[in-house]
């Protein structure tokens, strides 16, 4: 039985880890936190039509179900607005069925990809790098010791990838030169008042007149109470002072009482930056036994939400092959063949958008 190891719990390594667990693989997922909640990675994200079809071919239906019933109330409207909230574009999406995802919690989201595959991910395990044996396997080698030996090794293992760094050496993602500080507000009886009821309907992005803009989309939980606003801020780093919060509010100090009021009620402690980056493209490598996904190979800024999908779509195409008849060089060669032109073209979709709502 082919054995694949996967470098990485997050999003798309845990999709890949169920797709191929459903198809009898022997697979086993390595990652380097402690627990699923010892890192905040971010709040709400987007779902589209690519990334709905990768999770119908990735989970077992219980699975599916799960995420679906614990994912976000769907909202039917983006738009874009001046710091006074001025409307100057709208597009709606009217009609998403019920059966459709279109934003979820990440950790939500996070804890529904481990269901059923809980045995097979062991948190703690630090992957460093590898080495190819002359049989064709590799055997993977752990900061904390030890070493585990299969057929495949994915890198899913994100923005610092160290397979990526062993595969293909120099080659990584570039600081585009902006910070995203993410928080939230939580939304209870005090603050739903406190929404406009476009920032209620999807995601709505403020532009400012000092280079900067801030991005505002509700999580409501469909079968739960409660849920939150985030809150995004995308600036540059020089304007980030030590207290996040802080800085969001002085940002926006002179723009719409209304926005001013969201961020002053945010949660104080939820606040978090992030470098945002994006990879460069590449001329494929020589297919082998080592191969990558999402943003261990191709990382993009959040413009558009699209990382994520980009992601499982990577664990969608990668499982459909390698369940196929093909042999594993054949799977792995036809999935680089798919990936790599896919993920670069989303890569400078978003990085253009992200120009265009950073007015650069």
């Amino acid at each position: 039985m082919t054995r694949v190891l996967i470098s990485g719990a997050g999003l798309g390594g845990l999709a890949l880890a169920q797709a191929l667990h459903r198809g009898g693989v022997d697979v086993a997922v390595y990652e380097r936190d402690p627990t699923p909640a010892t890192r905040n990675q971010g709040y709400r994200l987007h779902i589209d039509a690519n990334g709905n079809a990768a999770l119908r071919a990735c989970l077992p239906p219980a699975v599916l179900d799960l995420v679906r019933d614990t994912s976000g109330v769907n909202g039917d409207l983006v738009a874009t607005y001046g710091q006074r909230l001025e409307r100057y574009f709208a597009q709606e999406f009217p009609g998403i069925p019920e059966s459709e995802i279109s934003n979820v919690d990440r950790d939500t989201f996070r804890r529904g990809l481990l269901t059923g595959v809980e045995d097979r991910v062991v948190f703690g395990r630090t992957i460093t790098g590898y080495r190819i044996a002359d049989s064709g396997r590799v055997r993977i080698e752990f900061a904390e010791g030890g070493t585990d030996e299969g057929d495949l090794l994915v890198g899913a293992d994100g923005v610092g990838s160290a397979v990526r760094g062993q595969l293909i050496p120099g080659f990584g993602p570039r600081d585009l030169g902006l910070r995203c500080i993410y928080g939230r507000m939580p939304i209870d009886a005090g603050t739903e008042p406190l929404i406009p009821a476009e920032f209620d309907r999807g995601f709505s992005w403020v532009a400012g007149d000092n280079g900067i803009g801030v991005g505002f989309a509700p999580v409501r939980y469909r079968h739960r109470p409660g849920g939150y606003l985030m809150i995004a801020l995308v600036t540059t780093p020089e304007r980030i002072g030590p207290d996040l919060h802080g800085t969001v509010i002085e940002a926006t100090s002179s723009w719409d009482p209304r926005i001013k009021t969201i961020i002053g009620y945010g949660d104080s402690t939820s606040f978090f930056p992030i470098t945002i980056r994006a990879s460069d493209r590449i001329d494929p490598w020589q297919s082998g036994p080592v191969t990558l996904l999402g943003d261990a190979i191709h990382t993009m800024p959040p413009a558009g939400g699209v990382g994520a999908n980009t992601a499982l779509q990577d664990a969608a195409t990668l499982a459909a092959e390698l369940l196929s008849d093909k042999d594993l060089p054949g799977a792995v060669a036809a999935y680089e063949r798919v990936m790599l032109p896919r993920g670069f073209d989303t890569v400078e979709n978003s990085v253009r958008m992200l120009g265009q709502m950073a007015g650069r």
